[in-house]
């Protein structure tokens, strides 16, 4: 059975190139256009104390927010362009596509939009406590997905000293 549409999910850590090569390889070997895809998480708690929304300091956070979301899809886009770059010169077809938002749902809808054969998502070996808390993305995908699923193993990143302080 030979794919014709793949969406390849990626989150810029450093797996997400092994990800993008399995997709490109497949690709080339079926024939199959690639949707390239990433989402923005929307981070509450990185956007700062809520404690006195009122007057300047409601007006300075959300040009905070707005200002780094811009940064963010401009980065995104970027990057994504440049994979896609990269496929077309490999011969492969790609298109990219950011969202803002949970990415399960995402991959979910995109997948039916785009009547997807197959879904490439990478998983970073969380197990017990670490993937109930963080979730996990790869786990929705395969239950939800309308299609195909290969997930691509990854290697959770060991936690430093630093991050534990």
């Amino acid at each position: 059975m030979g794919y014709r549409k793949i969406l390849v999910t990626m989150d810029r850590s450093p797996g997400s190139e092994a990800i993008f090569e399995q997709a490109l390889e497949l690709a080339q070997k079926d024939g199959a256009s690639l949707i390239l895809f990433h989402c923005l998480p929307f981070e509450a708690e990185a956007t700062g104390s809520y404690s006195d929304f009122y007057g300047q300091n409601m007006v300075n956070f959300s040009q905070a927010i707005q200002e780094r979301l811009e940064k963010e899809v401009e980065d995104v886009g970027e990057w994504l362009d440049s994979r896609r770059q990269k496929a077309e010169a490999q011969g492969v077809k790609a298109e990219t596509e950011w969202r803002l938002g949970e990415a399960g749902s995402w991959i979910r809808e995109l997948s039916r939009t785009w009547e997807v054969d197959l879904i490439i998502v990478g998983r970073r070996g969380r197990k017990g406590l670490a993937e109930m808390v963080l979730g996990s993305v790869s786990n929705h995908v395969v239950h939800n997905a309308p299609c195909s699923v290969l997930v691509v193993q990854g290697e959770e990143k060991e936690e430093t000293e630093a991050s534990k302080s």
